[in-house]
């Protein structure tokens, strides 16, 4: 069979990896793809540089139209990154009947229902594996290993530089911008780490893991996004004295009302394989009504195993690249004519349980008029510790059972307004993960 033929839109890290893979793999690759799937088109900032990678096994431009527009083009592959040049060059591929394949989970995020849609009208498809952790299978796992599932809740660790630094702020010690000038230094963080340590890399993804696992439309701009740049060491250390690690958690759960989406610190139990996912690897943990939970762990970042979720993608359309449209995957698991309208939830209908700490004057009492407070919002108490603070007074831990988001939100603005609170309260979910 003739070769399939791809437009590389980018060859950075994930771009130089794909063409890497591709060319030492091509024979496996092809026989797994029933035909060879060859780069032809590659468009990019630095000619110069590009043509020392690949020689002259492509033709190389600057102008990313000129691959996308190409007649002999099956496949453009958009690894440029961005939201606005992305989404024009995909869409205009898409008229041009041609299959993409995207890294892009900003893209997918904000402009995923568009494109889907664009892409089932021209009967093409857009596969996105790349998209969300790296080099983890989890949007296949999501869209065809659990296909018999109805998903009950998804929660991951989908960004690999926060992990790292609170891994680091646990095991050594340290305080978040003492790691996160290390993880810049070896290349963990971005220069301006803005989007991974606040959380909207991981909304990102987990916004397009929600609408796999409900069937809802992509809705990035309704998820609640807390990230880990607020961090206190010292809350680091409580929670593993306690039994709990924080990490940074994308968390889906379908309720009667509505779908949680939230991106936020977490306290996880210490005995569970999410709390003892540590560096900058990447973990998602599914739970589905038939299967119960199922971990899919691995690199979610890096140019290799990134590129292997590009080339497995690329290896799916060319396999399906004849198939009548009809009868392929649905982009999002679901049927585009069966997807649901249950609402996204806002943060204050959230119910789970939360860490509290605040510091107080050491006086008599302080417990009883926070105790009653907190009842008062139908927020009990599962534990609590008391300590002297390094800076006179005393720090108090609550450890609570689940609440309502919105009740806990009044409870703290109360016990702030009280005289001998001396700082803002902090607050931390908890998620048994059970």
């Amino acid at each position: 069979m003739n070769p399939m033929k791809v437009g590389l839109l980018g060859l950075g890290v994930v771009g130089g990896g794909t063409w890497t893979v591709l060319s030492r793999n091509a024979e496996e690759i092809a026989r797994r793809a029933g035909r060879r799937i060859e780069v032809t088109h590659i468009a990019v900032r630095d000619t110069l540089k590009a043509a020392s990678r690949v020689g002259g096994g492509a033709t190389i431009t600057t102008n990313p139209h000129d691959v996308v527009r190409d007649p002999s083009i099956d496949i453009v592959v958009e690894l440029i990154g961005g939201d606005t040049l992305a989404r024009e060059l995909v869409l205009e591929a898409i008229a041009q009947g041609k299959h993409v394949v995207t890294a892009n989970k900003a893209l997918l995020a904000k402009h995923g229902n568009e494109i889907f849609a664009a892409a089932s009208a021209r009967g093409v498809m857009v596969a996105f594996e790349a998209a969300v952790a790296g080099g983890i299978p989890i949007i296949k796992a999501m869209r065809e290993g659990l296909t018999a599932n109805r998903i009950q809740w998804v929660a991951g660790i989908i960004n690999g530089t926060t992990n790292f630094i609170l891994s680091e702020m646990r095991s050594r010690g340290l305080a978040f911008a003492e790691v996160l000038a290390e993880a810049q230094r070896l290349g963990y963080a971005e220069a301006d780490p803005t989007f991974d340590v606040e959380g909207v890399d991981a909304a990102h993804k987990l916004t397009l893991l929600a609408s796999l696992a409900f069937g809802v439309p992509v809705q990035f701009d309704k998820a609640y996004i807390e990230g880990i740049s607020q961090l206190a060491q010292e809350d680091i250390a409580h929670a593993e004295r306690l039994g709990y690690r924080i990490k940074l958690l994308g968390i889906t759960r379908r309720r009667p009302e509505g779908i949680e989406l939230r991106v936020h610190p977490a306290l996880v139990p210490s005995t569970r394989l999410l709390a003892n996912v540590e560096g900058p690897m990447n973990a998602v943990l599914v739970r589905g009504d038939a299967v119960g939970p199922t971990l899919y762990y691995g690199q979610g970042a890096g140019e290799e195993p990134t590129a292997s979720a590009v080339v497995a993608d690329l290896v799916d359309v060319t396999r399906l690249h004849t198939a009548d449209p009809g009868n392929r995957v649905p982009h999002l698991a679901f049927q585009p004519d069966a997807m649901s309208d249950l609402p996204i939830l806002p943060i204050e209908k959230v119910s789970t349980s939360y860490y509290l700490r605040l510091r107080v004057d050491d006086q008599p009492g302080v417990l009883a008029d926070i105790a009653r407070i907190l009842a008062e919002r139908s927020i009990s108490i599962g534990s609590m510790i008391q300590q002297p603070s390094n800076i006179g007074g005393a720090d108090i831990i609550f450890l609570t059972h689940e609440a309502v988001e919105g009740d806990v939100n009044q409870a703290i603005a109360r016990i702030e307004s009280l005289a001998f609170v001396r700082s803002k309260v902090t607050r931390i979910r908890m998620e048994t993960l059970a």
